[in-house]
């Protein structure tokens, strides 16, 4: 689905009268010389009332209108009350993707059913047209909108913020989205005034999307099938579109480790679960990870799904995809009810 399309001929090709072509990853953004960038239709985008059940409500509410910043909110139809809040980010390597995609609205709406919780997933700016820190800043903020929402106790959002324990609150994405929920998760260690009454409990981080200079094993020798959500040429392209320009693989929001993982141990993180695909090309990088996290005295729950690749809970692209999400789901449940 995210091979980079390597054809040289794109370097001398002009499309849709914008110039040349000088990145591409196939089926998902194209981005020209003059700037303008394109992203294909490949997922379909989908309002919230889709398709739920009844199972779920989920509603669309604005964070910050000028900027287009806004979250879907999934609440269990039939809530208990004082439910864990898990605030989601998408993934998509910072450049594609939507809390609108079908596969999110999905994967999301069932897992607010299944584990019960409520959860706030954030549309964040996407890069290039908005490189990082952009995304960590539109989670941070999300972040402070619940807190303003909460202290002046918002009649607007009332349906959905009665029924949340906000002493329970969660941090989570996959992919590009767990490097965001990773890097806003870290910002609030440094300065947890920014959100009380608000507490983070936790840190979900699923299949982070992570990178640096020297490849691994796994990136190297990793055979990734036909449909893979992720291969080294796609993720080289998405850091070359998301850093800020003049940097590289190895800027502390691609590689965490790159320096050294002294500053691990200074970060007041909460517990951390990271969830690994055993045949994923980020699994050993995450796994080292994990392992950094757990030797700066930091709480690590580290699970490998066997069998299956990048996002293949939303892509649903191998056989076991419908055992392992199940897995998932069970997983999450039981660390955000600890």
């Amino acid at each position: 689905m995210a091979a980079i399309f390597a054809d040289p001929r794109l370097k001398a090709t002009s499309n849709n009268g914008h110039g040349v072509c000088i990145e591409e990853i196939e089926g998902l953004i194209r981005v020209y010389k003059n700037g303008q960038v394109e992203r294909p239709p490949a997922i379909p985008i989908v309002p919230c009332n889709v398709t739920l059940n009844g199972q779920v409500t989920a509603r669309d509410v604005f964070i910050n209108k000028y900027i287009n910043l806004w979250a879907r909110v999934y609440v269990p139809s039939c809530p208990a009350g004082n439910l864990p809040v898990l605030v989601y980010f998408h993934g998509g390597g910072f450049c594609v993707g939507s809390a609108a995609w079908s596969c999110y609205h999905e994967f999301l709406a069932s897992l607010a059913y299944k584990a019960g919780c409520v959860i706030m997933s954030i549309n964040y700016r996407l890069a290039p047209e908005n490189r990082l820190p952009a995304a960590y800043e539109d989670g941070l903020n999300s972040l402070r909108w619940l807190k303003q929402q909460v202290l002046s106790g918002s009649s607007e959002h009332k349906w959905w913020m009665n029924q949340c324990n906000f002493s329970s609150l969660f941090l989570a994405g996959d992919s590009a989205g767990a490097n965001i929920a990773y890097n806003v998760a870290t910002r609030v260690a440094i300065d947890n005034a920014v959100i009380k009454p608000l507490c983070v409990k936790g840190i979900i981080l699923i299949q982070p999307f992570f990178g640096g200079e020297s490849r691994t094993v796994s990136e190297k020798h990793s055979i990734q099938p036909a449909n893979s959500a992720l291969t080294v040429s796609a993720s080289d392209a998405y850091w070359r579109l998301s850093l800020p320009v003049g940097t590289n693989r190895d800027h502390p929001w691609c590689n965490p480790l790159a320096n050294a993982t002294a500053g691990l141990q200074e970060l007041r993180l909460p517990s951390v679960m990271v969830c690994v695909s055993e045949l994923d090309i980020l699994k050993d990088r995450n796994l080292e990870f994990s392992k950094a996290l757990a030797g700066g005295g930091k709480k690590v729950e580290t699970v490998v799904y066997k069998g299956v690749g990048h996002a293949f809970q939303i892509l649903h692209n191998s056989q076991y995809s419908q055992i392992r999400i199940q897995e998932m789901m069970s997983h999450l449940k039981a660390f955000m009810n600890r």
